[in-house]
């Protein structure tokens, strides 16, 4: 198993949780069931699906001085990722995420940053010390936009390459495309990104193609519980999703990224990528919470060896 650095930057949240029946309506009150608060915010999230599935992870975010913060720092630390970098806030307070989950499983979210949003590009002058070429660097859209832009044109220009989970959605700057190595929208984020309605195989396979003309060398698009299309290295292809029985897809999506780049990291074709981040996803969405859902790399060993109608 290939011990290669993967960096991560990216926002750390914590979530707070409360399932109910159906999401309210406007102006309208409803009573939930359970309420549980636990670690989120897609880079740490992804930081720790990474580190769980057997990849060497350095995480870099902005927490704030307070409760929050103290206990992100801690679950990062026994997740065995490196916390050299984490930078604290002293005015802001660390990022909080408000999760409704109704009883199909899907979720509605709301973030406050909070201190992510003061990550700068000032803030990560020593990112030069951790890349060497080919390190594999993973990044999301809950930090400010213009941090995300200089650092990937920055860690281009070092060797790395650049995977760029673009969520939550936001038109990007043309310039980044042609410095990303993969791109790895949802059907949501590639509608916004390309214009096409992406709603099934061919029309996300029409939007891939637009982010490669765009520059993109790879561009892998997630498409629910439907499955998973890439375009990698000049080859299309699809995985199906496993049917599970979910609960509760928070962080589907980042269990997904976190998986694909250690898959990478460890020179898997892309197909087996593809497989590998497909089931620690499918495992995800049976449990609740963010991070907490995330599957260990012996889980999805067991996992893989169990026929469909165990799931």
């Amino acid at each position: 198993m290939s011990q290669s650095r993967i960096i991560v930057i990216g926002s750390s949240n914590t979530d707070m949780v409360v399932r109910t029946e159906h999401f309210p309506q406007p102006g309208e009150t409803v009573l939930g069931n359970e309420f549980l608060m636990n670690p989120g915010g897609k880079g740490a999230n992804q930081a720790v699906a990474a580190a769980r599935l057997g990849g060497n992870v350095v995480f870099i975010c902005k927490i704030g001085d307070d409760l929050f913060g103290e206990s992100s720092i801690k679950l990062l630390k026994e997740e065995g990722i490196n916390i050299n970098h984490v930078l604290i806030d002293n005015q802001l307070p660390s990022g909080v995420a408000l999760i409704t989950i109704d009883k199909k499983g899907e979720n509605n979210i709301v973030v406050a940053p909070g201190a992510n949003a003061a990550l700068s590009v000032e803030n990560i002058k020593d990112l030069d010390t951790l890349i060497s070429t080919d390190t594999l660097l993973l990044m999301q859209l809950e930090i400010p936009l213009n941090t995300v832009k200089q650092v990937v044109l920055d860690a281009y220009e070092k060797g790395a390459k650049i995977v760029l989970n673009p969520a939550p959605a936001c038109e990007l700057p043309e310039e980044i495309y042609q410095k990303l190595h993969l791109i790895t929208p949802n059907e949501k984020e590639a509608s916004m990104l390309t214009g096409i309605q992406v709603k099934d195989i061919n029309s996300a396979k029409e939007a891939a193609e637009i982010l490669i003309a765009k520059g993109v060398k790879n561009v892998v698009i997630t498409l629910g519980a439907k499955g998973a299309l890439a375009i990698f290295n000049g080859e299309c292809l699809f995985t199906e999703a496993k049917v599970v029985n979910a609960i509760d897809t928070t962080a589907a999506g980042d269990v997904f990224n976190g998986a694909l780049v250690v898959a990478l990291n460890e020179g898997k074709h892309i197909k087996e990528a593809l497989e590998f981040a497909v089931e620690a996803s499918a495992i995800s969405v049976t449990r609740l919470g963010a991070q907490s859902s995330a599957p260990y790399r012996n889980e999805l060993e067991s996992y893989q060896q169990k026929p469909l109608n165990q799931l």
